[in-house]
């Protein structure tokens, strides 16, 4: 199973935090993360193991909607920053439209990633 996972600056820290709380359950469930490049530095000196892409204002975003669309993710987790402002705006728009018309899981807060981490990470 593959988890995509994006964090916009001002959410990488809670994305490493949540993250945390779930190492022993990700490592049972043999689970792959993927992530953009700056959210998958700050996975990665958490001591997970992660394939980066492209920084999301790079085409990151984009290379994880294209992985949604081919049907390689079982789900997508995205700790955006509402109350920012976000100049790759319509690249985040486009993940999310991607991801709803493939029917990806899509989390956007630690709420409700922690539920869909819960359902898929059952063993």
């Amino acid at each position: 199973m593959k988890i995509a996972l994006i964090a916009h600056d001002g959410k990488k820290a809670d994305m490493v935090h949540f993250l945390s709380g779930f190492r022993e359950r990700l490592l049972q469930a043999d689970v792959d993360l993927v992530a953009t490049g700056t959210t998958g530095s700050h996975i990665e000196k958490a001591g997970f193991e992660v394939q980066k892409l492209l920084s999301g204002p790079y085409g990151g975003d984009a290379q994880i909607a294209a992985m949604a669309a081919q049907k390689e993710l079982a789900m997508v987790v995205f700790f955006r920053d509402p109350l920012d402002k976000h100049p790759h705006e319509p690249d985040v728009q486009m993940l999310m439209r991607i991801c709803d018309v493939h029917n990806i899981p899509l989390a956007t807060n630690p709420a409700s990633a922690e539920l869909m981490f819960k359902a898929f990470t059952q063993t």
